[in-house]
């Protein structure tokens, strides 16, 4: 392994000096990471998932800098990626966790919505832990594993950069994609010309129905995961709203069961769902998020203590060896502690604090590996901050901090540890890029601290936003994992859940791992709605119709794939900033609405059409191809 690493040479020499941390790099790359971690945070609170952007900030990067600044640089666009994938990161361990203080709130009159700053505070927080306690690990995980961890998503980033040729005309798919879905959420939700959800109850199958969510980003999800990710999700879905409903209603007839206040046979489906198969999917996710945890401690174990070894090393004198300074870390580590202990309005307690950082530096050691063996996608951030909010509740309870007071604390723990769990990832896939291309480690480190700052201040305003012009856990934002989360704390606190529906979903997980299929996607399936897993499976499908289509040969092949990946990103993105520009509309009052509307078949049609102008434009021949 140490001749290996010895013997490799990134991209750009140790001993070359171009630029890389500039005024240029630095603004392009917080501006993406404002964009993608908006979009990002807008369709974690839709649909549970998150996607990936540091590819696509690479290309627009390359775009850019390239086509309208007329400069080349692969290391700025290095660090545009760098600082523009930390917001992603960051608003996947918030979206997660937070918006249940807002849930909260709306429940109980006495308890006051969390404050701007409290919510920027605690994002910044979470997200400057992760990137220190990715300090130490650098040199273990990314330097001498280099050859034995892959880390997909950065090496395929430095691949992106390396093939920086093809950036300005690859640009021009993610703003097609950001240009058709902005227009076409506009439409939708906006001018309300067609329902974004379309919606079937079939009478002849009672308790049953179908339905999709006619919308842009969904598709790109679909698209990104592939089919088989797809296809376990609807699996899930399938289950709960085409077995365990109408198997609701065929036994249970005129009777009533809690959590419902009416008969079975007088229930709607969204009722069914919403009483029901919403906490059978919860003890699903939260079994398979766990199960993910428990399936990987033998790799736990072996990670931590190569971390702890090789917690002495701060790299070499040469310019691609340097990392931040260890003892800044750990200052910045303390000082981080500290403000969270106190800060007014944050209730995060000296042990709460301990809480933090031993588990923090823990999940962020186990978070790095994973992402290095199976990819960011994989991570097991939920089941991480599922253990941790199972723990800090069962500790508070038990230290007599009970009620609203104790629960909001576990939240908050959780925040943290969700948020350093998914910034030690995106580090990780960062460093890992640099590594290939030649970076500089210790403006890589900067660049990510730069990013999780910026990111952290404009997700407190987008979850302010979002929930003054919608509200948490309603149908525009129905925030399934952070539902979860709150679930999770009250069923350990003061027991109102539904144990025996929790259980059923718990042991349905159990018996989805015990015939090989993954839990997770299968879980989140089954906890969504079927309109949402049904759009991911038209994207599925038509990667799936790529892969296996005819070209001429197989770099054709790569390339269109590639374009539906990236086009895919610009409706994600495109999507989540009309719909956080609709939030702002809605604060405001405003109005766009026409007052009509095309109905079912309108939506699907659009649907249709929006479907075909996807497929046309990823498939069109690239400009000097023949």
């Amino acid at each position: 392994m140490k001749e290996e690493n010895q013997s490799f040479k990134p991209f750009i020499p140790a001993e070359k000096i171009v630029p890389e941390f500039t005024v240029t790099s630095v603004i392009l790359g917080v501006v993406l990471a404002v964009i993608f971690g908006a979009a990002n945070a807008y369709l974690g609170l839709r649909v549970g998932m998150t996607v990936s952007a540091s590819i696509p900030a690479a290309v627009l990067s390359m775009g850019v800098i390239r086509i309208i600044m007329k400069k080349d640089s692969i290391l700025e666009n290095n660090m545009v990626q760098t600082i523009g994938s930390a917001g992603e990161s960051l608003a996947a361990g918030a979206i997660f966790t937070l918006p249940a203080l807002f849930m909260w709130a709306a429940e109980d009159s006495s308890v006051a919505n969390p404050s701007f700053i409290v919510i920027a505070i605690i994002a910044v927080c979470g997200g400057v832990l992760g990137v220190m306690f990715m300090i130490p690990l650098r040199t273990a995980l990314i330097v001498e594993e280099h050859g034995t961890l892959p880390f997909p998503e950065g090496t395929a980033c430095a691949e992106v950069l390396l093939a920086g040729e093809e950036g300005g005309e690859k640009s021009k798919l993610v703003f097609s994609g950001l240009g058709i879905a902005a227009v076409y959420k506009f439409i939708a939700d906006g001018l309300c010309l067609f329902p974004s959800e379309v919606d079937w109850s079939i009478s002849a199958y009672p308790g049953s129905g179908i339905g999709m969510d006619v919308l842009p980003a969904l598709v790109g999800v679909g698209y990104i995961c592939g089919a088989r990710v797809a296809s376990y999700l609807t699996g899930g879905a399938v289950l709960g709203w085409f077995v365990i409903m109408p198997l609701l209603v065929l036994i249970g007839g005129d009777n009533v069961m809690y959590p419902a206040t009416e008969a079975f046979n007088t229930l709607d489906t969204w009722s069914l769902w919403g009483s029901f198969v919403r906490y059978i999917g919860a003890g699903a996710l939260a079994a398979g998020g766990i199960l993910s945890l428990i399936k990987s401690l033998p790799l736990v174990i072996t990670t931590f203590s190569k971390a702890i070894k090789g917690f002495g090393h701060a790299g070499g004198s040469e310019r691609t060896s340097r990392d931040l300074p260890l003892p800044y870390a750990g200052i910045g580590v303390a000082v981080i502690a500290i403000l969270l202990c106190v800060i007014p309005n944050i209730p995060i307690t000296p042990l709460a604090a301990v809480i933090i950082i031993v588990f923090g530096f823990f999940f962020a050691t186990v978070s790095a590996r994973m992402v290095g063996i199976v990819g960011s996608s994989n991570n097991p951030v939920s089941g991480m901050a599922i253990a941790t909010l199972l723990l800090a509740t069962i500790l508070l309870k038990a230290t007599g901090y009970t009620g609203i007071a104790g629960m909001t604390t576990a939240i908050c723990i959780g925040t943290v540890i969700c948020i350093v769990a998914a910034m030690a990832g995106d580090t990780s896939q960062d460093l890992k890029t640099g590594y290939i291309v030649g970076a500089t480690p210790i403006k890589q480190q900067i660049g990510e601290l730069v990013g999780t700052v910026c990111s952290g201040l404009a997700i407190g305003g987008v979850l302010y936003l979002l929930n003054a012009a919608w509200g948490y856990g309603t149908p525009q934002l129905p925030a399934p994992q952070a539902t979860l989360m709150k679930m999770v704390v009250e069923g350990v606190m003061d027991g109102n859940l539904p144990w025996g529906l929790v259980f059923v979903g718990v042991f349905i997980a159990i018996f989805i791992e015990i015939i090989g299929i993954p839990v997770l996607p299968f879980a989140i399936g089954l906890y969504l709605p079927i309109h949402m897993s049904t759009p991911i499976m038209v994207g599925g499908l038509i990667r799936v119709w790529l892969e296996k289509r005819k070209f001429s040969d197989e770099k054709q092949r790569e390339e269109f794939i590639s374009n539906g990946v990236l086009f895919s990103s610009g409706m994600i993105a495109g999507e989540g900033l009309v719909g956080i520009l609709l939030a702002v509309f809605a604060v405001f009052g405003l109005d766009v609405a026409l007052g009509i509307s095309l109905g079912n078949i309108g939506g699907c049609i659009f649907f249709a059409v929006m479907v075909a102008v996807m497929i046309f434009l990823i498939t069109r021949k690239s400009k000097g191809r023949q």
